[in-house]
């Protein structure tokens, strides 16, 4: 394997960068865009019951935040449940920009490796060639080893920077597309938390407004 890169000159170098950086990046994005880690599930459910006890204390919604991104967003809008349904999405809408872009982080940099692994072993295909010719010029073709040499470092280098970008952009576009997926289940979610608490307060300012009215029209009737 040595043989291999070193016949490939130092152009293998920043490739071997690229294929190490790319490797880490797909491993630790796996372990990090789990649904379980982004969306737990029954968290809606939980913060329901939690209002129901009058348990939405600071203490739960600093642990709401501390346990997942979909629990920052959800608690940014709780912290805003008492004011109008506009403000408590716009709190929301806010904190969910946010959060996908810490779940984007790395992808511009695994997208970046994509794109400059194929022209770094362009890079070394011409330096390649450079040789060849170079060794044609003053050896003329009756050398065929130092030609050799020029030509095997043309196909490594290429081989390699194919090698590193082909998965780079695979994975990439997976997890752009992983990130859009989360996006849209963290927004349904949202969507849910403020359905309900919102669809409560309504109830109570309309069984409220309804009281207030038999009220006032209960004198009259004894009349």
């Amino acid at each position: 394997m040595f043989e291999i890169i070193q016949a490939g000159g130092f152009l293998m170098l920043p490739i071997i960068l690229c294929s190490i950086a790319s490797v880490a990046i797909i491993a630790e994005r796996f372990w990090a865009l789990q649904t379980k880690k982004i969306i737990p599930k029954h968290l809606v459910a939980q913060i329901w019951n939690w209002h129901k006890k009058n348990e939405l204390t600071v203490d739960s919604l600093r642990a709401l935040r501390d346990g997942s991104p979909l629990g920052r967003v959800l608690a940014a809008g709780l912290v805003n449940r008492h004011n109008s349904r506009t403000v408590m999405k716009e709190s929301i809408e806010d904190a969910g920009r946010h959060e996908i872009h810490d779940m984007e982080r790395f992808l511009n940099t695994l997208g970046t490796i994509a794109a400059i692994a194929p022209l770094l072993g362009l890079l070394g295909s011409v330096v390649g060639l450079m040789e060849v010719f170079s060794t044609m010029t003053s050896q003329g073709v009756g050398n065929p080893q130092a030609l050799g040499a020029g030509i095997s470092k043309i196909m490594i280098a290429t081989a390699a920077g194919l090698v590193v970008a082909i998965p780079a952009l695979i994975f990439y576009r997976h997890f752009q597309r992983r990130v859009d997926e989360l996006a849209v289940s963290m927004e349904q979610e949202a969507i849910k938390l403020v359905e309900v608490m919102m669809g409560e307060r309504d109830q109570l300012e309309a069984k409220e407004a309804k009281d207030s009215k038999v009220a006032r029209v209960s004198p009259e009737a004894k009349k």
